[in-house]
């Protein structure tokens, strides 16, 4: 498709993390000139169902440790079944707040404080629901030369948009979160409003050696 975008590799290195061993690569939006980044663990060229997450920008989840969603709690959970699977690629695309940026985030989360859900809050800024682009992710998976993948996600639109762009999908891995006092409500919207595949059942999963495949 002439309008994907197209990616080029900048600089690649091994990272050492507590989860295990990847090579992080930054890779540079020809159509945008954003910066993304990718984490690959293992060989995974012209494999078949490699395990891929992508994970989208949360500053406040991801780095400070937010309790108001659960973006940290997902980025540690797909790190760790990557390394446990040995092979995987983490994509962390620079797309903060479901793509309406850090600023509007925090407004929105000032608005969520007075009573809209996350989807209401987005559209009282004038934003979409969700702006997130994955055409740089499906460029990426090209560029690693992946035939195929297991997505990790509980989002159908990331699913639907990955098939659009011709990422061949086996198996969708579902990445449980688990409620708690400040991200409920926000878990509750991404259920209701945005229609992600996800259990509020507040018990805790049991630890996961190695994802098992969806039949």
């Amino acid at each position: 498709m002439s309008n994907e975008p197209e990616v080029e590799l900048v600089v690649s290195a091994r990272i050492p993390t507590s989860t295990g061993e990847f090579r992080l690569s930054l890779y540079q939006d020809l159509h945008d000139a954003r910066e993304q980044l990718a984490l690959v663990r293992g060989e995974v060229r012209q494999a078949e169902s490699v395990l891929v997450r992508l994970h989208s920008e949360c500053i406040t989840g991801d780095l400070l440790g937010s309790l108001r969603c659960d973006c940290g709690e997902q980025l540690r959970t797909s790190l760790e079944l990557i390394s446990a699977e040995d092979a995987g690629v983490l994509i962390y695309l620079r797309q903060e707040g479901r793509g309406i940026g850090l600023r509007d985030k925090l407004r929105a989360y000032n608005l969520q404080d007075e009573g809209l859900d996350t989807v209401d809050a987005n559209l009282a800024l004038g934003h979409q629901a969700d702006e997130r682009d994955y055409g740089a992710a499906a460029a990426i998976l090209r560029q690693l030369e992946v035939r195929s993948i297991r997505l990790l996600t509980n989002n159908p639109h990331k699913l639907d948009s990955l098939r659009a762009l011709g990422v061949a999908i086996t198996h969708r891995i579902p990445l449980h979160s688990h409620p708690t006092d400040q991200n409920a409500a926000y878990l509750q919207a991404k259920q209701t409003r945005l229609n992600h595949w996800i259990s509020l059942d507040s018990n805790p999963t049991p630890p996961i050696r190695r994802p098992a495949r969806d039949r």
